[in-house]
């Protein structure tokens, strides 16, 4: 299962994190961000050790939401050393977010 990322904890999650972090943008509402949300937990499970997956609900933390300049959701943003190195907006097929995990781990 991902690991939710709160305005609160984003800081000591991703940007103190040494390893790559995948961030999905999602809210309750959007019909694509559900149709994500299996896959996304099926990768916080496969890549368990080698990467942190996390969901941001963006109707809940405007903070990390507003920092990022999130405007479209599904937004997927790939966080490693505090920068981010990657970013994927649309419902992106499995096969393509692994792609870009395995690129940046």
């Amino acid at each position: 299962m991902a690991l939710a990322i709160t305005d609160a904890s984003f800081d000591e999650v991703v940007m103190k994190a040494e390893k790559l972090v995948l961030i999905d943008f999602w809210a309750e509402w959007c019909g694509p961000c559900r149709s994500i949300s299996p896959i996304i937990d099926e990768l916080a499970a496969e890549y368990d050790g080698k990467a942190i997956i996390g969901k941001v609900d963006v109707d809940a933390n405007n903070e990390i939401t507003s920092r990022f300049g999130i405007r479209s959701i599904p937004t997927l943003i790939f966080v490693k050393n505090g920068q981010v190195v990657e970013k994927l907006v649309g419902a992106n097929p499995k096969q393509k977010i692994v792609e870009a995990i395995e690129k940046n781990l």
